[in-house]
């Protein structure tokens, strides 16, 4: 190709654009890198300012640095206080306009009622659609819940207005339905689908149209029952079909709580049956139940729910058939009725097409009615235990005729008790016989041993025995019990144990009829319980059992030598000393905290003896405190110095109320002082500390006390003393940062100004409608839960620029 014609081609093909253009082309290009320039020099800045301190200390300082150099972590997060913001807007806009609804309504003719509600509720109804394009979906889902509770307004409204004469219930049913279906359309519309709340909310305004439709149409308890029943049927079939999400928690809630509602109805028409014909129906109902919750658990046996669903299937079984079976026996035997249904249920659990699940609920409802069933038979139990303890009210008032006479003192001897040993011996030969898997077979037995201990205590009560034989029989087997302690076994020594502790109970209080067996008794069982204790073993129990045993015969020493009771805490004091000295002695055995426990439970005890006396209470006061402080001298037990501090200064109280002090504060500045001394100490050692920790203790010492005085105090000072107090207490706590001043202080500060100023609060508020204050509160709320919200994302955005700056 010639040269003129190429250099002809390339010319005309060369294009530039004007210089106007290529000038404003070059200065965006120019803003752009001085934007880009100006956030790598913050990026750097920050990471110079994050490596200077690395780079000024060495490793070795850096790791000696104390851990009080750590910044101080928020206690509140923004997106916490953002919910909180928009829920409690939320709530309050919805008071107010059910106040507006309910009491402003009539002001307004029908065609300003229809345009208020109507515009107020579409606009709130499609505000959530702005709201969810630009990002704010918390604010969103706050106003989308405010239009839901409109739209029951709405229907509220319209039966004021338009349909005054219609029956409310059938109403309520109607417009029960009508919101679940709009609610659900509302929810499933492409603009609204992210929204959480509204299908939810249909959902469980599903669960009411068939009630209130029963209800409307005067039903009787049976079918009121049913329609619990297919109401909570319909939502176990939502349940299997739902993902995961909140409609499916919404439809699980429901089936469990309307299910729940109408099984404990169709129970109490079985309770309550009057024949035959009354126990069939209840026992379809409850037969009905079990079907629901037996499909349920069929359908997923992997479920989480499905043991729960088929054992709450095999107990409604138990009670429909054993309701039924009750209405044919004595009322005596209604327990054992359900307990042979409950034994006749194990023959389920061998059926071999049943899934595990299911075979494993039915099992375990078995077992259910097998515990209630001895359940039942625990208020004879422990007639026969603690019915002497009504005896306390009248110790030593001559004994019995017989043991069924010492055991039934103020509780009233149960008329089924007859029975009670049957329902006990038939359960422990279900669990030795039926039992057989290897890893419940020891416990099998164990229970069945401890129903037979139970038969055998109820035995001299049943056939009323005389009143010396039913404590021997107690006695022997308590001592039967200790013995059995013996056994290598730990569950079988626990359970032995367990059983010579209740039994030894049982005859301390069978023993209170009579001075002479009380005090023979006590010593007795003081001397078993101190013998059992050379074994390590139960020592850590019968230890303490002993202390507690020779605690309790010193206090009836001192009441048979007729001693006040003050002067008896002197005696049980003697017996906290001893404890103490004896966990000094056992040095780092098992057996020395429970000890040091019951001692400190015993000094109580002599507290409680001596409150009627003051000067006798300081005095024992100060021996707990000498007690504990030589318990302190220990090594490991430092911090009982505490305690005897605190009782100490309990003694001192008490010396100055004996004095007739009265001044608060005379009290609690000795206290506040140093407690604070010592928190500022522990601050300054670990400044990491909370401030609840060191501060709050010594500040409430004084605050709450003088807080209550001024409350009730006529008089000015006190309220200004203390406000001035409490404002100094709220400045510091700003000031450093520390929240329980800021928060002890404020709030006493802001509860003496309520106390002050409550007349004229009154007054102002008098003057505004009752629902404008929540109404602009909740606005205010809405908006400040809005701006955080705005904020967040804001920051989340930048932080997202930064990341990719890296």
């Amino acid at each position: 190709m010639p040269d003129e014609v190429t250099r002809t081609t390339l010319r005309s093909m060369t294009h530039l654009p004007p210089p106007a253009e290529e000038l404003r082309l070059l200065d965006a290009e120019l803003w752009q890198l001085d934007a880009r320039r100006a956030q790598l020099l913050a990026r750097r800045a920050w990471l110079i300012a994050a490596l200077h301190p690395a780079r000024q200390q060495s490793p070795a300082q850096a790791a000696a640095q104390p851990p009080s150099a750590a910044a101080p972590r928020p206690e509140t997060a923004a997106p916490s206080v953002q919910n909180v913001l928009l829920v409690l807007g939320g709530v309050l806009l919805t008071l107010a306009a059910a106040v507006f609804t309910l009491v402003s309504w009539g002001h307004l003719g029908i065609t300003g009622r229809a345009l208020v509600l109507g515009a107020v509720t579409l606009a709130t109804l499609a505000a959530p659609v702005a709201l969810l394009k630009r990002g704010l979906r918390s604010t969103a889902e706050s106003v989308a819940g405010l239009g839901l509770a409109l739209t029951v307004l709405d229907a509220y409204a319209l039966h004021a207005a338009a349909l005054a004469g219609t029956d409310g219930t059938a109403y309520a049913a109607a417009a029960s339905a009508v919101l679940a279906a709009a609610w659900t359309a509302y929810g499933l519309l492409p603009v609204t689908a992210a929204l959480r709340l509204p299908l939810p909310s249909a959902l469980a305004a599903a669960q009411f149209p068939l009630l209130l439709w029963a209800l409307s149409a005067d039903a009787g308890p049976y079918v009121i029952t049913a329609a619990l029943l297919v109401t909570s049927g319909l939502d176990a079939v939502a349940v299997a079909r739902l993902t995961a999400g909140a409609v499916r928690i919404t439809a699980v809630v429901g089936a469990y709580g309307i299910g729940g509602w109408g099984v404990l109805s169709a129970g109490w028409l079985s309770l309550t049956a009057d024949g035959p014909g009354d126990a069939c129906r209840a026992g379809a109902l409850l037969l009905l139940a079990a079907a629901i919750a037996l499909r349920a658990a069929w359908r997923g046996p992997g479920m989480r729910h499905a043991l729960g669903l088929a054992i709450t299937s095999g107990l409604l079984v138990v009670g429909a058939l054993g309701g039924v079976a009750r209405s044919g026996v004595p009322s005596d035997w209604a327990v054992p009725a359900h307990l042979a249904v409950g034994i006749a249920l194990l023959g389920a659990v061998r059926a071999a097409r049943l899934p595990d699940a299911v075979r494993r609920g039915v099992a375990w409802a078995s077992g259910a009615v097998q515990a209630l069933a001895v359940l039942w038979t625990l208020p004879v139990v422990a007639v026969v235990l603690l019915g002497p303890a009504g005896r306390l009210g009248r110790v030593w008032n001559g004994a019995p005729s017989d043991a069924r006479a010492a055991v039934a003192v103020e509780m009233p001897w149960p008329p089924a008790a007859a029975v009670a040993p049957v329902v006990l011996v038939a359960v422990a030969a279900v669990l030795a016989l039926a039992v057989h898997a290897v890893e419940w077979r020891g416990w099998a037995r164990l229970g069945s041993l401890g129903l037979l201990w139970a038969t055998a205590v109820l035995l001299p009560a049943v056939f009323e025995a005389p009143y010396l034989v039913g404590m021997l029989v107690l006695g022997v087997v308590t001592a039967v019990a200790l013995y059995a302690c013996r056994v290598p076994a730990s569950a079988a020594r626990v359970t032995a144990l367990v059983l010579a502790l209740v039994t030894a109970l049982g005859l301390t209080l069978v023993s209170l009829a009579s001075q002479s067996a009380t005090l023979v008794v006590l010593s007795g069982l003081t001397v078993l319980f101190a013998a059992a204790s050379w074994r390590a073993g139960v020592a850590p129990f019968t230890a303490p059992a002993a202390l507690l045993h020779a605690a309790a015969l010193a206090s009836a020493s001192g009441a048979a030598a007729d001693w006040p009771p003050a002067r008896t805490a002197l005696l049980v004091l003697v017996v906290a000393a001893a404890a103490a000295l004896l966990a000094a002695r056992l040095g780092a055995s098992r057996t020395t905290v429970p000890v040091e426990a019951v001692g400190a439970a015993l000094g109580l005890f002599a507290v409680a003896l001596a409150v009627t006396d003051p000067p006798m209470l300081a005095l024992v006061l100060a021996g707990c405190g000498v007690i504990a402080a030589g318990t302190a001298l220990r090594a490991g037990r430092r911090p009982a110095g505490y305690a005897a501090t605190a009782l100490f200064v309990l003694a001192a109280w008490v010396r100055l109320a004996a004095w007739d002090v009265g001044t608060p504060e005379a009290y609690t500045l000795p206290v506040t002082v140093p407690a604070l001394l010592v928190g500022a100490l522990r601050r300054r050692r670990d400044p990491q500390a909370s401030s609840w920790t060191a501060y709050g203790p010594g500040l409430a010492a004084t605050l709450v006390p003088s807080l209550v005085a001024a409350w009730f105090d006529p008089h000015w000072t006190r309220p200004l003393l203390l406000g001035t107090a409490a404002l100094l207490v709220t400045l510091l706590g700003a000031r450093h940062h520390l929240r329980a001043p800021l928060v002890l202080g404020g709030s006493v500060l802001a509860l003496v100004t309520l106390h002050e100023l409550a007349p004229y609060v009154v007054q102002v508020t008098g003057a505004l409608p009752r629902w404008a204050p929540p109404a602009l509160a909740g606005l205010l709320l809405l908006a400040l839960g809005a701006t955080y919200e705005q904020r967040i994302r804001d920051v989340r955005r930048m932080r997202e620029v930064l990341g990719r700056m890296n």
